[in-house]
């Protein structure tokens, strides 16, 4: 049942990718050189429903919810490779797939190097394990925690901010 929902929740995101067309090249060069705020606002809408679904399922007692475990170290490199391979392809991993449903076939170089990728990392996970992780480690950190408040105050401060910059972003034209 977990796979069937996976699919179907995988499939309408698709759906929503294509629809909001963030999966256009134009779009992605746009959000990079920050001239098209389409991405921003699609991912930060799917970070709130994420959000509130997450954390109401998890008050509801339907799943356990915790946050992983901070390491400065694999958040810079691995948020560094994820920027250089978006710039230097124009997608992300997701985009990029979702562009080859659409019939967008230069995108499969970018996905081989996706899985290749993949693949090295699994080889030298070991080695990030014991080198990496370490290196800036603050353990399970959530911002409601570091707040000392309720997490649904946070996701409302989080709806305001998104609504205000929604706002800017359409006076803007972007």
């Amino acid at each position: 049942m977990t796979l069937i929902m996976g699919l179907v929740t995988g499939i309408f995101f698709g759906i929503l990718l294509q629809q909001a067309e963030v999966l256009r090249f134009e779009r992605q060069v746009g959000a990079m050189r920050l001239r098209d705020m389409t991405i921003v606002k699609f991912m930060l809408s799917t970070i709130i429903v994420g959000a509130i679904g997450i954390h109401l399922l998890a008050d509801l007692g339907m799943i356990s919810f915790a946050p992983r475990a901070l390491s400065l170290g694999l958040q810079t490199v691995g948020g560094l490779l994820f920027g250089v391979g978006w710039a230097l392809i124009g997608y992300c991993p997701g985009t990029s797939v979702g562009a080859l449903g659409e019939g967008r076939y230069h995108v499969i170089w970018p996905i081989i190097g996706m899985l290749l990728g993949g693949l090295i990392f699994a080889f030298i996970y070991p080695l990030v394990q014991t080198h990496l992780r370490p290196l800036g480690s603050y353990g399970a950190l959530s911002l409601p925690a570091l707040l000392g408040v309720n997490h649904w105050l946070v996701i409302g401060g989080l709806v305001v901010v998104a609504l205000l910059l929604f706002s800017f972003f359409e006076r803007k034209g972007l």
